[in-house]
């Protein structure tokens, strides 16, 4: 088996994802010139975040599973190194420049929002916010997901050796994301949530955490069973979650966790397949860039509605077009000003290019 046969898939429909995102938090703004399905489509656009954490665990352990059955816990300190390479430097920067917008509004003379709240600034510094320490979510909002996914690193070398030592079957791992999806929906039930945005200070974190053992899980899957079988079955799950869902027979908080753990492989086994436009240039590209899109966008629409829109809530659609051309901008510059040199500098990689032919999973 080739390890870096999925990963052009993958990578081009995390650049998706971070799209949706992007236009989930623009939508209030457009649903005077845009149709009522757009929107409706563009108001679940945070279930993203839950494609992410599926992804994260598939391609961690396609990277990293052979390294811990091999190294065992001596592989860890250099995994987290590179991880911490990933996402500190540019979560930092614009953690920064959450900072600098808020000193910028005090000194005009205007309120400060409660949404910045400077006695929670070192647990964002430290990426651990939403792990239970807050109440709402605060600063660069999108970072939420990023201090969830840290733990997920944190505890990943030591779930990954004890994965190495049980060697489970097809069935096992199936079985494992299965339980970990019920509990997670038991766990919304326990607060009352009916979506996956429910209280995400609450349970950001273990909606993260599960997802990602999802993730891992399949990945384990796939590995040993990638015939037409594995095709078929992940086929008819994926559909048949999204439709009871559509059709309020199963939760959310049961049905997407269920569609996308089924999802990943899937697409990993279609990176094989010709024409595939997720295995494209420009979709792998808007892939490669989407940390930079996902963390940036938000801090940038908050300034950006400032200096170019008169009423949030009718944002003309020009107006909304410039915003998503200056947002793909800044995430190009980010990655190659601040992503690249700092997984580099601080990770130990070499240049990309010349290191790995397109879609090898280190490059995630």
């Amino acid at each position: 088996m080739n390890p870096t046969r999925p990963i052009d898939a993958l990578t081009g429909v995390r650049g998706i994802a971070a799209w949706l995102i992007v236009l989930y938090h623009i939508r209030d703004g457009l649903m005077h010139a845009l149709p009522a399905p757009v929107i409706a489509v563009f108001a679940k656009g945070y279930l993203a975040v839950d494609l992410f954490f599926v992804l994260s665990g598939f391609v961690l352990w396609l990277t990293w599973g052979t390294r811990f059955t091999n190294e065992g816990i001596a592989a860890a300190p250099r995994f987290w190194r590179k991880r911490m390479a990933r996402v500190w430097p540019l979560h930092l920067v614009l953690l920064g420049a959450t900072i600098a917008f808020a000193l910028v509004v005090h000194a005009t003379g205007r309120p400060v929002p409660p949404h910045y709240r400077w006695n929670e600034l070192p647990l964002h510094v430290l990426l651990i916010q939403n792990w239970g320490f807050t109440s709402e979510i605060a600063w660069n909002d999108p970072s939420w997901s990023i201090s969830t996914e840290f733990a997920a690193y944190l505890l990943f070398p030591f779930a990954a050796i004890g994965l190495a030592r049980l060697k489970p079957s097809p069935a096992a791992a199936g079985g494992f994301a299965l339980v970990l999806i019920l509990a997670l929906d038991r766990a919304f039930a326990a607060k009352s949530g009916t979506t996956l945005g429910h209280n995400i200070p609450a349970l950001g974190l273990w909606r993260c955490l599960a997802q990602f053992g999802c993730g891992v899980a399949m990945c384990v899957l796939w590995q040993q069973w990638q015939d037409r079988w594995m095709i078929a079955l992940s086929t008819l799950v994926v559909g048949a979650s999204f439709t009871l869902w559509s059709t309020a027979l199963l939760p959310e908080t049961l049905a997407i966790p269920l569609a996308f753990t089924a999802l990943v492989p899937l697409l990993a086994v279609s990176s094989t397949w010709s024409c595939n436009p997720l295995s494209s240039r420009i979709a792998v590209t808007l892939g490669e860039i989407s940390y930079s899109t996902y963390l940036a966008h938000f801090l940038l629409w908050t300034v950006y509605k400032i200096f170019f829109v008169a009423d949030p809530q009718t944002v003309p659609i020009t107006v909304g077009i410039l915003y998503l051309g200056l947002t793909l901008c800044a995430s190009f510059a980010l990655y190659h000003v601040i992503e690249l040199p700092a997984r580099r500098w601080l990770g130990g990689d070499k240049p990309l290019a010349k290191r790995l032919p397109r879609g090898n999973p280190a490059t995630r």
